[in-house]
């Protein structure tokens, strides 16, 4: 006897939901993985696929062991933390590589980097007499 069996019927079925939806987000984060042109929409893709994605498959795993009684869920939620922690600061990283790895190549899709400065609040201010600077 497995103590899968001791689970109850309202627990097996959200479980197995959670578990299908966290599986349907993840396999729409890797379609867009393919689906997409560039890098920078390819890495967006996947990193909203499976942070939703374990979040529902934790979630899963939540429902299914509080119903058991097993064990704490203290599992999931450090997974859950270190998946929310991670997956945006991985998702920085390799933009500005690849931001900076198509700037040394002069790729011409990439916009130069004195766009992306901000201006200064000299340069903001109105050059016509009739509007005065806040301040």
């Amino acid at each position: 006897m497995t103590p899968a069996e001791n689970l109850p019927a309202w627990a097996a079925l959200l479980t197995a939901v959670l578990v299908l939806l966290g599986a349907a987000l993840t396999l729409v984060g890797a379609i867009g993985t393919l689906r997409f042109g560039s890098f920078f929409e390819r890495v967006h893709a996947p990193t909203l696929g499976t942070s939703w994605g374990t979040g529902a498959i934790l979630l899963a795993s939540v429902v299914c062991f509080s119903a058991l009684g097993s064990r704490p869920i203290v599992h999931e939620i450090m997974i859950g933390v270190f998946v929310t922690i991670t997956t945006p600061v991985t998702l920085m990283l390799l933009a500005r590589a690849a931001l900076y790895r198509d700037r040394v190549e002069d790729d011409a899709n990439v916009p130069p980097r004195t766009m992306l400065r901000r201006r200064s609040v000299n340069a903001a201010a109105p050059e016509s007499g009739d509007e005065q600077p806040r301040g």
